[in-house]
C-alpha cells in the first residue's frame, strides 16, 4: 500500500497550489480520502474529505472557499486545489484513505510553505 503525495512547495501570499496524491496497492475506489495537516508545533488537522465516490465533500472552516478536494478513481489519485492561501496554511499536508472496514493508510507528506 502507497500513498504518495505531491504538488507542495513555497508560494506566496494569496498564491495557488495544487496537491497530488497518487494510490496504489489498494482497491482506491472504495475508500474515503482526507487531507489533513500539520503545522510546527501544532497538532495534526482535517482539511478536507471526500467521499469514496467523490459525490460528498466536507472541510474545516479553515479552508472552507478557498480549497477544493476532488478525486479521480480512474487514476486512483486525490487532489486538493488551494487557491487564495495565507501564511497559516503554511504546514505539511498528508494523504488518508480509510475504509469502513478499519483499514487506514497515510502518506509521508508534502511541505507547503506560504510566505512573502
Amino acid at each position: 500500500v502507497q500513498l504518495v503525495e505531491s504538488g507542495g512547495g513555497l508560494v506566496q501570499p494569496g498564491g495557488s497550489l495544487r496537491l497530488s496524491c497518487a494510490a496504489s496497492g489498494f482497491t482506491f475506489s472504495r475508500y474515503i480520502m482526507r487531507w489533513y495537516r500539520q503545522a510546527p508545533g501544532k497538532e495534526r488537522e482535517l482539511v478536507a474529505t471526500i467521499s469514496s465516490t467523490g459525490g460528498s465533500t466536507t472541510y474545516a472552516d479553515s479552508v472552507k472557499g478557498r480549497f477544493t478536494i476532488s478525486r479521480d478513481n480512474a487514476k486512483n489519485t486525490v487532489y486538493l486545489q488551494m487557491i487564495s492561501l495565507k501564511p497559516e496554511d503554511t504546514a505539511v499536508y498528508y494523504c488518508n484513505g480509510a475504509s469502513w472496514a478499519g483499514d487506514d493508510y497515510w502518506g509521508q507528506g508534502t511541505q507547503v510553505t506560504v510566505s512573502s
